[in-house]
């Protein structure tokens, strides 16, 4: 469903502070029409300069690997590292790839998997929550997600208001719904009339509406909403993850089947189940999983903070 965003005014961000990101958004507007094998390659290279550019990212990178990857070598992390600052380097490009390509150019990129248990969910006349995590590639194969489904998702606001104001107009040309992420009773709402909702609740918000349940061996602050929409909402959740294939031969976005006995009733019980689900997803691609977002931050009482 495609739409056009009447709030999104190019003459409110005309001001010099704005200028380096039009010039930026420009080339890369540019750099999408080149063959989507070359800019795969341009975006490992960005990766690779931005390991020296942004140490303090690359340090919450190493961090996180570290954690979640004792037992590989030090060699091994450094590598992985490496390998998922080149991924999300690919991420810019994929994004831009997804503003400015059509169907035709990106559906032969695609492979769509299990497709069968979304239909079957909404035969039964239940909203749907699409489980996932953060991965370099989720805003790509979104784009082509909703292209094949009438999609709602849950988002948070950019802190950069030429951004958000972007992000948010080609969000609302290809998505059937955008809901705030502070608005969880307007999702609630889209469950309760049978939508589609694509949520990846894998970030660290805090204590607030949080267990500690263990995630990559390390008790974490988990949101416990999911459990609470699938209640509130009576909708069925389905898992679903979205990665980049090897010796670029494309994406693959599997869906797989509803979750069943969930939600327990059980807060820890429930969170760990999510955890356990995203680390399974993960280990299909760690290198692709978003490690730059500080996802140990919150720390149980007494317990040092881990990225001092």
């Amino acid at each position: 469903m495609r739409r056009s965003n009447p709030n999104f005014e190019p003459s409110r961000f005309l001001a010099p502070r704005f200028w380096p990101i039009w010039f930026f958004l420009g080339l890369l507007r540019v750099l999408a029409q080149l063959p989507w094998r070359w800019q795969l390659k341009l975006g490992a290279g960005l990766g690779d300069l931005a390991r020296y550019l942004l140490p303090s990212r690359r340090r919450i990178i190493e961090t996180n690997i570290a954690i979640a990857y004792p037992h590989l070598t030090r060699r091994q992390q450094r590598q992985l590292v490496k390998q998922n600052m080149r991924s999300s380097g690919m991420a810019v490009f994929e994004t831009m790839l997804g503003w400015w390509r059509d169907e035709q150019y990106l559906n032969p990129l695609f492979q769509i998997k299990g497709m069968e248990h979304l239909d079957s969910a909404r035969r039964q006349g239940r909203g749907i929550i699409l489980l996932g995590g953060h991965f370099t590639s989720m805003l790509l194969c979104g784009r082509m997600l909703a292209t094949r489904l009438p999609l709602y998702i849950l988002v948070k606001k950019a802190k950069n208001p030429l951004f958000e104001a972007l992000m948010r107009r080609h969000r609302e040309k290809y998505y059937t719904g955008v809901i705030d992420n502070h608005d969880l009773r307007a999702m609630v709402r889209a469950l309760k009339n049978n939508r589609i909702c694509w949520y990846a609740p894998d970030q660290d918000f805090g204590r607030k509406q949080s267990v500690f349940a263990p995630f990559m061996g390390l008790p974490t602050a988990t949101l416990t909403i999911t459990a609470r929409l699938a209640r509130l909402s009576g909708a069925a959740v389905l898992p679903i993850s979205y990665i980049r294939l090897p010796d670029a031969k494309g994406y693959q976005i599997t869906i797989e089947p509803p979750l069943t006995a969930y939600p327990s009733g059980n807060k820890l019980q429930d969170a760990t189940r999510v955890n356990q689900l995203l680390e399974t997803l993960i280990e299909s691609a760690p290198d692709q999983y978003l490690w730059a977002h500080r996802r140990f931050k919150t720390r149980p009482a007494g317990k040092p903070g881990l990225y001092d």
